[in-house]
């Protein structure tokens, strides 16, 4: 039988009571399934003393923390839908979370009071609650639990709002049970035996979907930490045994740069997840090179968040691909009149499951151009090859046509990163009245270097056809990304469309 999200923990509870659910990274602190079924009970009842009801919206503000999945659990216990905002938001970009999804309750931590108060005082939002207070209720006479159906939202998910305002995705109860049971069913898969660390934001679909809330489905173990940090993370891993790991790419990266790095015993990873964006192929290979499996795939906050996985067994053979749908997913390459494109075309690719979304909160419109035909059409850009296997091509608002040619940054930034003196880039279109378009490279150098815009042009020219080469070097000291580390290329293009020219060729 289906379970809704409030369900899982007290089907847990029951079964391996004492099982390990939780673990606080800072303290060692340990919570059972038994445990932890008790304090979502409790937390649950102190929710519907706030006036909290089935289908009423519970906002969370706060770093990564054992309290917050407890009362994350809770929501879905009370029949509530839960709303977790990223905390390196703005006080007005908050408040328009706030009066779009129209919260009952916030529940913040401490250190985010003043930003909960200043986007409320923003908004229509006045029942901001700390999350010590409804900690003080986890062991009191719990709530038994709301009936709600495997259809009905379980959680508003803001997208990234990369291009704009950010939409709420209406994640629904079946949504993440089928992308647990995609996670489980893959041939790495997650073992009630395996512990994970939850380092990657709870706010964002791949920190809490891709293995925190699969590995609790499977009755494993969580260790928390409330923010990231390239040394700890390495300590953590290597102290608490952690078996399967995921983080986005510039995690990895800082990882990789951790000065004793093979001082740390790593042995027990079975495998590394990687997603959010693109992963640079050095730090693949670099991961690769201590003996480590690195996988990557290919997810959307609308797929709650798993669709595609390049296994193991095909992460050398399939290098560049972000691999083969899960069990529960269908998938399409398809041209703008929504037909399939032939083996080795580039088209949109679109998706079919149970993991796929119910829409976006409020915005009718904008649900039906997304879900055309039964499908979901993702805005990225893919070959298929006559196996299966998905290759992204880019974004498919950020393709640069440039004198009638297809151009795709992915490839060109690809390239740049094995340049020695590159530690970031990122490649956008810049309006050019001869070729229609110019490709800009924006390049973060590495540290105590200097790039020469030149060499890195000629770089380019050896390693790719010549009208895929920047014909614009722009150095920064950091590029924008939003907190999935995803890059804000529509910041850039701003910045750079007309701006003065470092090198142009």
């Amino acid at each position: 039988m289906p379970l809704s999200l409030g369900q899982w923990i007290a089907r847990r509870g029951a079964r391996d009571p004492e099982a390990v659910a939780l673990v606080d990274a800072a303290t060692d602190e340990q919570t059972t399934y038994g445990e932890l079924e008790r304090r979502i009970g409790g937390r649950a009842a102190a929710l519907r003393a706030l006036g909290v009801r089935r289908g009423d919206r519970v906002a969370l503000l706060g770093l990564n923390s054992v309290d917050y999945l407890e009362i994350l659990f809770a929501v879905a216990r009370a029949g509530a839908v839960a709303v977790p905002i990223n905390y390196r938001l703005s006080a007005p970009e908050v408040g328009y979370i706030f009066d779009d999804a129209r919260p009952t309750v916030v529940v913040h931590d401490a250190t985010f009071a003043p930003l909960a108060k200043a986007a409320a005082e923003k908004s229509a939002c006045t029942g901001l609650q700390l999350v010590e207070d409804i900690a003080l209720h986890a062991d009191t006479d719990p709530f038994g639990g709301e009936t709600v159906g495997t259809d009905d939202i379980a959680m508003l998910m803001y997208t990234s709002g990369t291009t704009g305002r950010p939409k709420g995705a209406m994640i629904t109860h079946g949504n993440l049970e089928w992308n647990a049971v995609n996670m489980l069913t893959s041939a790495e898969g997650l073992r009630p035996a395996d512990t994970t660390l939850a380092v990657a934001p709870l706010f964002h679909i791949g920190g809490l979907a891709l293995f925190t809330l699969p590995l609790l489905y499977a009755g494993g173990t969580v260790v928390v930490a409330s923010q990231f940090d390239p040394r700890q993370v390495l300590d953590i891993i290597a102290s608490q045994k952690i078996t399967v790991h995921f983080m986005v790419p510039a995690m990895w990266a800082a990882m990789s740069q951790v000065p004793d790095f093979d001082s740390h015993d790593l042995s027990h990873l079975r495998y590394l997840l990687c997603g959010g964006a693109p992963c640079p192929l050095p730090v693949i290979e670099f991961y690769e090179s201590k003996g480590l499996t690195f996988v990557e795939g290919f997810g959307m906050t609308e797929l709650a968040p798993a669709a595609l996985v390049l296994e193991a067994a095909f992460v050398r053979s399939r290098a560049g691909s972000v691999g083969r749908p899960f069990l529960h997913v269908d998938v399409r390459i398809v041209d703008e009149r929504d037909e399939d494109v032939l083996p080795g075309e580039v088209g949109e690719l679109v998706l079919r499951g149970p993991n796929v979304f119910a829409g976006y909160w409020g915005l009718p419109e904008a649900t039906a151009e997304a879900m055309r035909g039964g499908w979901f059409h993702s805005g990225d850009l893919a070959r298929r090859d006559d196996q299966g296997f998905v290759t992204l091509v880019d974004r498919k608002k950020d393709m640069i046509i440039s004198g009638g040619e297809n151009v795709y940054p992915i490839e060109i930034e690809q390239v740049l990163h094995r340049h020695p003196d590159v530690a970031d880039v990122a490649v956008i279109g810049a309006p050019d009245p001869q070729w229609g378009e110019m490709i800009v490279a924006v390049i973060v150098p590495t540290p105590q270097t200097t790039v020469d815009g030149d060499q890195v042009i000629a770089f380019c020219r050896e390693r790719i056809a010549h009208f895929k080469c920047p014909r614009r070097v722009e150095v920064v000291d950091e590029l924008p990304r939003n907190a999935t580390g995803k890059l804000l290329k529509r910041e850039l293009r701003t910045r750079f469309t007309s701006a003065a020219t470092a090198v142009t060729r």
